[in-house]
């Protein structure tokens, strides 16, 4: 396994100084934002999309330290009634300049549609009941997911990426390991999982069951915790919408590795997921509210070096 930051994690540092911080904390890869839901400060999809000098000299800054390319995100909802066409755009892009880089594995997530024709904002529906709400959740997969996917997927194989690393994240029509799989049943192996712990923990899945129940399914894995504040979460449930960056008054917040879950989890978690072949990139995600980046940072590097597996296994069975 090899270790890596994405680019948001240091939203507030140049290109250099992103670079420089990697390095000086033991990082062997960038995982870079292009747009969407995120600003993309490090990142100018358009020129790099447009000029092989542009590509070349990234790839020399990093190469430069030591450093990959461990992957390309472009999380969003191309799925959004309004926005979604915009969005799709930003999809595609990036998984055109991932080809041209050479790069097997583009994350994302999977959208949320609307759930009438005439409807202006996404739906996510979480229950069964009231009844409607079946037939809703059936038009926004038969309508608007699988014909989308399965043309994101003949649009990245003619571009030569091979993964679509979709992010399990709640409002999104994939936000499980049970809903991944549907759609890598429906779609085919081109889609794949980017599996972060810490949403499935805020949802209440189990995230090192799901690295046996995802087992080759998984291309990507983000580094990031969630804690559980028990106090709010009895009064609130874990169906949270207060603002992110108020955590006292959250049932729950990202946090930074090792402060939701200790040593012992994580290092359970990587362990399972080795005994499930992989062998990729972990890719820390800061987005602990209470904790600067950089002390996040840190702490997270250190927590995965004692808990993540980077060697190759080497034992053999003496014959006797």
């Amino acid at each position: 396994m090899k270790l890596s930051l994405v680019s948001d994690s240091l939203s507030d540092l140049s290109l250099h100084g992103l670079l420089e911080t990697a390095t000086q904390c033991g990082l062997q890869g960038i995982e870079f934002t292009t747009g969407n839901w995120s600003t993309a400060p490090h990142f100018d999809l358009e020129k790099l999309l447009e000029s092989a000098a542009a590509r070349d000299a990234l790839v020399a800054s990093l190469s430069d330290r030591g450093l990959e390319i461990s992957a390309l995100n472009c999380n969003g909802n191309q799925l959004h009634p309004i926005s979604g066409d915009a969005h799709d755009r930003v999809v595609k892009d990036t998984i055109r300049l991932s080809g041209l880089l050479g790069l097997d594995t583009v994350v994302l997530m999977s959208g949320l549609p609307a759930a009438h024709p005439d409807d202006k904002v996404p739906n996510w529906i979480t229950s069964s009941w009231p009844p409607e709400n079946q037939s809703m959740l059936a038009w926004q997969w038969t309508e608007k997911l699988l014909p989308y996917w399965r043309g994101l997927v003949r649009f990245a194989e003619d571009h030569g990426v091979k993964c679509l690393a979709v992010e399990m994240h709640g409002a999104q029509l994939v936000y499980s390991p049970a809903t991944l799989m549907q759609l890598r049943q429906e779609i085919g192996d081109t889609v794949c999982a980017n599996l972060d712990p810490s949403h499935l923990m805020w949802m209440g899945a189990d995230a090192i069951a799901a690295a046996d129940y995802l087992g080759s399914a998984i291309a990507h894995v983000h580094g990031k915790d969630t804690f559980i504040n028990k106090p709010q979460a009895a009064i609130r449930s874990l169906m949270e919408n207060g603002p992110l960056d108020s955590a006292a008054g959250r049932s729950w917040t990202h946090a930074t590795i090792g402060v939701g879950h200790d040593q012992k989890w994580w290092t359970d978690f990587f362990y399972r997921l080795a005994l499930n072949g992989y062998d990729g990139w972990i890719s820390i995600e800061h987005e602990d509210a209470t904790m600067s980046r950089k002390e996040g940072l840190r702490r997270a590097v250190a927590m995965l070096n004692e808990t993540a597996l980077f060697e190759a296994p080497d034992y053999v069975v003496q014959s006797i």
